[in-house]
């Protein structure tokens, strides 16, 4: 699953962010701030009519990101 489809609200854990490219500075960016694997995150709310930006929680840090960018986070389900 992509952070981009994630039910608001839904817990989940990253498993790793997809290059575009090699070099890809968006990519690399999102891994900066955190998106790395075995951090959990959630949607937390979507902007209007389901659309962008979408913000989302990881760890005590919330960021607004693009579908876009958010479909490149993929995603392994929460452990219980």
């Amino acid at each position: 699953m992509r952070l981009s489809d994630l039910p608001k609200g839904s817990p989940a854990v990253v498993d790793r962010v997809d290059d575009a490219h090699a070099g890809d500075p968006i990519a690399q960016r999102l891994r900066d701030l955190g998106f790395v694997d075995g951090e959990p995150v959630r949607v937390v709310a979507c902007g209007p009519l389901g659309a962008d930006p979408l913000l989302i929680q990881i760890g005590s840090t919330r960021f607004a990101l693009r579908r876009g960018e958010a479909a490149r986070v993929h995603l392994k389900a929460e452990a219980a």
